[in-house]
């Protein structure tokens, strides 16, 4: 057991406890508006969130590598479902269920760093069109198979990278590399819970109408700022000084603020509000990962760029 693990889990269930006690005295005074409906939904989905990560936790590599094999199961799931299909398509598909996401996610569980990072942009993305041409179907040719390099880009090679943490060499930081994982989980889904408070609060330019109404420039500085001196206050969980954490922070919550924005940019060319109904008050899994598919990758790269030999 990592000595920082129970203080972790302690103090999560602590402000979570707290902030479930806050929401149900603010409804219980102000009745079920739809702002604190999806505050407590929102805390909701972080108990469960809190409770699926500590299970896996404890079992390690392996838990992890299987738990987030599934959300990119799931995920990949609601891409496919929005996005446009023929039936010649169908193989690759069932390739990318049955041979993308099982091939990606046992490269991170052997730690095949070489591999791992160009197997999908690389070799999917150059096979997959390829045998979609041999297939003679041309009709949306280009919209089909972008569709199929994006689903497995977002839902698979990008969600990956966070058990790809414990695979990395950090000097100093053997055996605590499980903490890496939660210090991401937690400032980008932090972040994300404070954009929509700050936002809600004094929430008044929007950063992105068209795109995302509910997204303003209040909301996005007030929860950056907040979720970079979180993880400066969270530093003890990682290699990196109070600054770098804070910067670090800065960076995955920036980065997991502009997939959201992507995601959402994407729901709203296929005409939808959420990505699926698999969480209730959140629409999908992706509803809940989109955050993750931009700051996984660069929290990744960035600390084996700076902090590994």
């Amino acid at each position: 057991m990592i000595p920082e693990f129970l203080p972790l889990i302690g103090g999560l269930i602590l402000v979570l406890t707290v902030a479930s006690t806050v929401a149900g005295l603010l409804r219980w005074r102000a009745g079920a508006t739809p702002t604190l409906t999806n505050l407590t939904d929102r805390i909701n989905a972080w108990w469960v969130m809190v409770v699926v990560l500590t299970i896996a936790f404890l079992f390690g590599m392996n838990g992890l590598v299987v738990l987030f094999a599934l959300i990119s199961f799931a995920s990949l799931r609601e891409f496919v479902t929005l996005t446009y299909t023929r039936r010649s398509d169908h193989w690759i598909l069932l390739g990318m269920f049955g041979i993308v996401i099982p091939f990606q996610y046992w490269l991170v569980w052997t730690e095949w760093y070489g591999l791992f990072t160009i197997f999908i942009p690389v070799y999917c993305f150059l096979l997959m069109p390829a045998f979609t041409a041999l297939h003679g179907d041309t009709e949306s040719f280009l919209e089909r198979i972008a569709a199929q390099q994006w689903a497995v880009m977002i839902s698979v090679y990008c969600v990956s990278h966070v058990p790809a943490l414990l695979s990395l060499n950090i000097p100093g930081f053997e055996g605590r590399k499980l903490l890496l994982v939660a210090f991401l989980m937690i400032t980008v889904q932090g972040s994300d819970v404070l954009q929509y408070i700050f936002g809600k609060l004094f929430g008044r330019r929007k950063v992105a109408p068209n795109v995302s109404p509910s997204k303003t420039w209040e909301g996005l500085i007030g929860g950056l700022g907040s979720a970079s001196l979180l993880g400066a206050a969270l530093w003890w969980l990682t290699p990196f000084t109070p600054v770098q954490a804070g910067l670090v922070a800065f960076m995955a919550g920036s980065m997991g603020f502009l997939g959201g924005l992507v995601a959402s940019a994407i729901k709203r060319d296929q005409g939808v509000k959420d990505w699926g109904h698999l969480i209730e008050g959140h629409g999908g899994m992706l509803d809940r990962a989109d955050s993750l598919v931009f700051s996984a990758p660069i929290f990744f790269h960035t600390v084996r760029y700076f902090w590994t030999v």
